[in-house]
């Protein structure tokens, strides 16, 4: 019997070691996986707005330009959101005077802005620019996804790093012309990646992959 002990004592040593081997290795592959999954990039998130503005309805009912609201996107970093007087001139007193309304009539009087919750959240180390990205014909839809659909806005991408890296590393999917920028459900003329490298081209279009592109 006691000739037994060494050989448990070996089995329960090989065992402990094989299990902190898998731990070391499961947890980092768990947490890659999670950290990629909407609970964390928040993509599909849908949060409640002050205001109860819908997108459908001003997008594709009404056929308002992106560009009316978000009017520093062609020269900015940031898309800009509108200022409270902007969402007054389109809109009948009787609307103005309606409860859903009170945000607006309340900044009115107040001058304070209204106090819209973000959608799109980058990390503080993250740099990007509007601007930069509409010029080179990459278009609202791509990043924003079908907004003339939303009645409430929501994250349409995961906004990983390596989404972001598949579009900088092969951006031809993703162009079309600028004039085409705010168009929604925008379809090619030509096979989309003829297209995409015939602007690459037309715009100069570099591959920024190294990390000071968006990390600066």
């Amino acid at each position: 019997m006691p000739a037994l002990f060494p050989r448990w004592s070996n089995t329960i040593v090989r065992g402990t070691l094989l299990l902190v081997a898998l731990t070391f290795v499961a947890v980092p592959v768990f947490l890659m996986g999670w950290v990629r999954t909407p609970m964390v990039t928040e993509e599909h998130r849908r949060p409640e707005q002050p205001v109860p503005f819908d997108h459908a309805l001003h997008v594709h009912g009404l056929h308002i330009d992106c560009r009316y609201c978000h009017s520093t996107v062609e020269y900015a970093a940031s898309a800009g959101i509108p200022a409270t007087q902007v969402c007054v001139p389109c809109h009948k007193p009787v609307w103005l005077q309606s409860a859903a309304f009170a945000p607006i009539r309340r900044s009115l009087a107040t001058g304070h802005p209204i106090a819209w919750r973000r959608v799109y959240r980058l990390p503080d180390f993250v740099f990007f620019d509007h601007a930069i990205h509409v010029e080179k014909g990459v278009g609202c839809e791509t990043c924003h996804g079908r907004v003339d659909r939303m009645h409430r806005i929501e994250q349409a991408v995961p906004l990983t790093m390596g989404w972001c890296l598949d579009c900088h590393r092969h951006p031809a999917p993703q162009l079309r012309p600028v004039e085409e920028m705010t168009t929604m459900g925008w379809t090619p003329n030509m096979p989309q990646l003829s297209l995409g490298r015939a602007l690459s081209q037309r715009y100069h279009i570099h591959r920024f992959t190294n990390c000071t592109a968006c990390h600066r």
